[in-house]
């Protein structure tokens, strides 16, 4: 996703093993759908990595120095192709849990609002 109309994904990295069966899918999608994915973003570097022996995964790494992977293993080439561009489109901020529903700077002083009537 753009933040103020710059992307925020850095690097793909694309980790897959040459022999092993989880990473069919992988080497499928560099074949079909890398190349075209490469094409349509050309703010971003694309870079492939044989690790062998081990499952297969992408790597997003953005510009404010996060990472994100997520494990492509048994996925076809279209999954792989929907989690790239889910890394693409991602801010790369870590996600956090709300305690409230509202965010406020100023909480209530009478509390939150409620549709429970006490009398």
């Amino acid at each position: 996703m753009a933040l103020r109309g710059v992307w925020q994904l850095q690097k793909l990295v694309v980790n897959y093993c040459d022999w092993g069966g989880s990473s069919r899918g992988i080497r499928a999608f560099m074949e079909a759908h890398l190349p075209a994915f490469k094409e349509k973003n050309p703010h971003l570097e694309v870079v492939t990595e044989l690790v062998r022996g081990q499952h297969p995964n992408l790597k997003g790494i953005y510009k404010n120095h996060n990472e994100r992977v997520v494990c492509v293993r048994n996925l076809p080439p279209d999954e792989i192709l929907l989690q790239a561009s889910r890394l693409r489109n991602s801010l790369g901020r870590k996600v956090v849990k709300l305690r409230t529903r509202h965010v406020t700077k100023r909480p209530s002083v009478q509390g939150t609002w409620t549709t429970d009537l006490k009398m």
